[in-house]
C-alpha cells in the first residue's frame, strides 16, 4: 500500500525505516527506527516528512503516533518535529485501543502517550 519506507546508506544497506498505518482516519506512525550508527543525521525527520507527504496525498488530517514521554529520542524529539501530546479526551477509538494494547503488554511501565501533528487544512 505504499506505507513503508526504508532509508539506505551510501552502500545501499538499510539503516532506518518507517511503517505507517491508518487509524481513526489519520496517518498513524506505527514504527520508525534509525540504527544508532546513523543517529543525529535527521533520517528520522526525513522519514516523518515522507509519511506526512503520504498523508497529504491521501487527504489524512494528521500524523499520529504513540511513544515514550521521557525518552529523549521519543516524546521530546517528536515535539521538536511539531507533534503535541493528545489529551485523553482527544483520543479516537483506534488510538485508545492501541494505548490499551500497549498498557496490557506492559509498555506503560514507563510513561507513554499519544501524539499528533496536524496538517494545515487544504482548500
Amino acid at each position: 500500500d505504499g506505507r513503508a519506507w526504508v532509508f539506505a546508506d551510501d552502500a545501499d544497506r538499510p539503516v532506518a525505516y518507517l511503517l505507517l498505518d491508518v487509524v481513526d482516519d489519520q496517518a498513524h506512525v506505527e514504527q520508525v527506527s534509525v540504527h544508532p550508527s546513523h543517529a543525529g543525521k535527521r533520517i528520522g525527520a526525513r522519514l516523518i516528512g515522507q509519511a506526512d507527504a503520504w498523508a497529504a496525498e491521501q487527504d489524512r488530517p494528521a500524523l499520529i503516533l504513540t511513544t515514550y514521554v521521557d525518552v529523549p529520542w521519543n516524546g521530546p524529539y517528536y515535539e521538536r518535529l511539531g507533534f503535541r501530546y493528545l489529551r485523553d479526551d482527544e483520543l479516537g477509538p483506534g488510538v485508545r485501543a492501541i494505548r490499551e494494547r500497549e498498557a496490557a503488554s506492559g509498555l506503560d511501565a514507563w510513561p507513554r502517550a499519544a501524539m499528533i501533528r496536524e496538517r494545515p487544512a487544504t482548500g
